[in-house]
């Protein structure tokens, strides 16, 4: 009765785990919640009467022009040159991974993904009977590994920019010799860029794309992790020959995205609030990062290894000692405390003791308490 591939139809185990971590009294380092302190607070009665009516009727598939139109502008601002008409508004990034798996992927289509990867991009992959191949990230893409996979494959999915989970960083000379090599092969990349903004070190380079001479590309950003997750707001760039596919599967899916999300964000960038509301969150993320690596050097140094973030939401724990992330998950949770297994992350399912740990939801008294426990946990 049921379609073929929903026996690849898999939980997201990060939803799944958030919902035992709402409990009360619960420290949760599982999702990639924001810090509700840095969560956008919108006034409606300031929005203009006669654009909130509006935004009560349908919309534009492609989304508001307005709002594309100051997509476009960030974008330029950042070193990526591209026009209004190749920027489509998402429900949400997600829902752009679930667009492009459906424009590029078939039964057996083979796809190259980063290992570790976004574990909600390798669950729809999955799903749509992608053929997974990996590269390694590990403190560096390898370029060497990349080179040999690229030629067999359609379309290489990257996320560049404090990859969630490993929150590495591509330098600009990583992000131009993987263009290239996408040149080179005619390969589709699919840069999935949610933090950007997220920085609290030194910007990130350009867009991987905008260095991209001829080979077919998709962009991707959200408004989640800068504004509000509840917004459900993001946007897709892509190359002029895809845009058509990218807007009919849209349209086929919703129509347009939420007409009243979409005002309010581009309120806040008409009128350049933006900047000020992360310059009021970036330093409550930082005091976190930094909470997070100090708890860790006391607690886990004889436990674990891990880098400091340079940006996004992560660290990326590996643990000497754990062979089953999974087992320390549960028993983690037994005691009040969610992580995230690395082992989710792995589309090879190889499991190498890593933990993906939040530290921007959590406050620093909670984030000192959990990283003790679980030192607690892996002492026992």
């Amino acid at each position: 009765m049921l379609a073929q591939r929903i026996e690849r139809l898999t939980s997201s185990l990060v939803r799944d785990i958030l919902a035992v971590a709402q409990r009360p009294g619960v420290i949760s380092f599982a999702g990639g919640l924001p810090a509700s302190e840095a969560l956008l607070n919108v006034d409606l009665a300031a929005l203009p009467p006669e654009l909130l009516a509006n935004a009560m009727q349908y919309g534009p598939t492609e989304g508001e022009r307005g709002l594309r139109e100051h997509v476009a502008e960030r974008m330029a601002k950042i070193g990526f040159e591209c026009r209004a008409d190749q920027v489509l508004i998402l429900n949400g990034s997600q829902q752009g991974i679930d667009l492009v798996s459906k424009l590029m992927i078939e039964e057996g289509t083979p796809v190259l993904v980063e290992e570790p990867a976004y574990l909600a991009a390798l669950q729809s992959f999955k799903l749509f009977g992608a053929d997974l191949r990996t590269v390694p990230l590990h403190q560096g893409v390898d370029i060497d590994a990349l080179a040999a996979i690229l030629p067999s494959v359609q379309m290489a999915y990257l996320t560049p920019t404090f990859q969630n989970p490993s929150a590495y960083c591509y330098s600009e000379a990583e992000r131009k010799a993987v263009a290239a090599l996408a040149d080179t092969h005619g390969v589709c990349l699919f840069e999935d860029d949610p933090y950007r903004e997220l920085a609290y070190d030194t910007p990130a380079p350009a867009p991987l794309v905008s260095f991209i001479q001829s080979a077919p590309w998709i962009y991707q950003g959200s408004f989640s992790k800068t504004l509000a997750p509840g917004l459900r707001l993001g946007f897709l760039i892509a190359h002029p020959d895809l845009m058509p596919h990218l807007i009919r599967l849209k349209q086929a899916a919703d129509l347009h995205s939420n007409r009243l999300s979409q005002l309010i964000v581009s309120q806040i960038l008409a009128t350049g609030q933006l900047e000020p509301h992360l310059a009021k969150s970036l330093p409550i993320y930082r005091e976190r990062r930094d909470a997070m690596a100090a708890a860790l050097q006391q607690h886990l140094s004889n436990h674990a290894t891990w880098s400091l973030p340079a940006g996004g939401l992560f660290f990326w724990v590996k643990l000497h000692c754990v062979s089953d992330t999974l087992a320390l998950m549960r028993r983690a949770l037994a005691q009040n405390l969610a992580i995230m297994p690395g082992v989710a992350f792995m589309a090879s399912g190889r499991d190498d003791g890593y933990l993906r740990l939040n530290f921007s939801h959590a406050k620093p008294e909670q984030i000192e308490a959990g990283i003790a426990q679980l030192a607690a946990l892996l002492t026992e």
